[in-house]
């Protein structure tokens, strides 16, 4: 597949992340490539989503896929959990459930079980990144990401998806020397994926936390900070931006920034006003629209969208972004509006 036809934005995401001035505000989208796209979904009806992420030709395509929308940045095409097959722990997709963990942890021997991979057993993931960087150079940004240890140890415990993580906390709470391993074997198998995708090509990486919201802040303070912060704290050693995003996070945004990144990401139910008060403008910010309000029209949408933009304004550092990822069925012609928007409104 050919490199799309892109604008040049030069390093506007990476100077925003860097709090250093920008011409506009640069904007992102969590999840942008993928099923709220007729191109993924016809490419999904002849592959799996594994067949997808482990071939690089076909997850630099689905890469591409949303840039001609005017995107500043371009995320790697790949999932969280990829590091778990290689780990000892194999999964798959099931059609309208999600992930599932063929044999999730039950007690300390199945940690035990768990590999501490090398990078390299994730070559697909690397060699994706160096294709990436090599046909988008000069143009937009290239993001890596990883999946946070608390959020993939849930996986991990719970087997796929859960509401109540009970699983998770009873390993946390009742058995902490196991859920430390676990969560020690996870964090430096990210630390060595972030690493080698930097290496790779990517001029920025992104923690994902979805389910840490779960904990409140003693209990992220003794789980799971120390974990991350084993991650974060040696990334930002490479002078590559670190985005550290979770969901529900509000009542742990200051031991979030604590723990590490260079780039704090704030889900869409804290005002990006007071995320900003709670952190201050030594850090740069990246949020926060609500993912739904791209269903609504395009008023609405970009009357939340000048919100955000004003409670930032002045700030040293903020990339656009939602408060989550896109939904499906999100309508493209809302995205590639909202995109438009917030960089005319945001023009210095």
């Amino acid at each position: 597949m050919k490199p799309p036809v892109l604008v040049d934005t030069k390093d506007r995401f990476l100077k925003a992340c860097r709090r250093e001035p920008v011409d506009r505000t640069p904007i992102w989208l969590m999840r942008q490539a993928g099923r709220y796209m007729a191109e993924y979904r016809a490419l999904r009806a002849k592959h799996s989503m594994l067949e997808v992420c482990k071939t690089p030709e076909l997850a630099v395509e689905v890469t591409y896929q949303p840039l001609h929308l005017g995107m500043d940045a371009a995320i790697l095409f790949a999932d969280i959990l990829l590091p778990l097959e290689p780990m000892g722990a194999p999964f798959d997709f099931a059609k309208g459930e999600g992930p599932v963990i063929f044999e999730p942890i039950k007690d300390r021997a199945g940690v035990e079980k768990l590999r501490v991979i090398d990078a390299g057993e994730l070559g697909y993931i690397l060699e994706t990144l160096r294709i990436l960087r090599r046909e988008l150079a000069g143009k937009v940004a290239l993001i890596g990401f990883a999946g946070a240890p608390f959020t993939l140890a849930s996986y991990l415990i719970e087997g796929g998806k859960s509401s109540h993580f009970v699983k998770t906390k009873k390993v946390m709470y009742g058995e902490p020397e196991t859920w430390h391993l676990l969560m020690q074997k996870l964090s430096e198998v990210v630390r060595r994926l972030l690493r080698a995708q930097i290496d790779a090509g990517a001029q920025a990486v992104q923690l994902f936390d979805s389910w840490v919201g779960q904990l409140g802040p003693e209990d992220y303070r003794e789980y799971v900070l120390p974990h991350v912060q084993h991650i974060l704290k040696d990334l930002e050693e490479t002078g590559v931006p670190v985005i550290h995003f979770g969901t529900g996070t509000s009542t742990i945004l200051p031991l979030q920034k604590e723990a590490g990144g260079t780039v704090i990401g704030i889900d869409f139910r804290l005002p990006m006003g007071q995320a900003r008060k709670l952190l201050g403008d030594d850090v740069a910010l990246q949020g926060n629209l609500d993912p739904t309000t791209l269903f609504a029209p395009p008023a609405v949408f970009e009357a939340r969208a000048q919100s955000v933009l004003d409670q930032m304004k002045g700030a040293p550092g903020h990339v656009f972004n939602l408060g989550h990822g896109i939904l499906p069925e999100t309508p493209v012609d809302n995205v590639k509006r909202l995109i438009d928007f917030v960089h005319e409104k945001s023009a210095r």
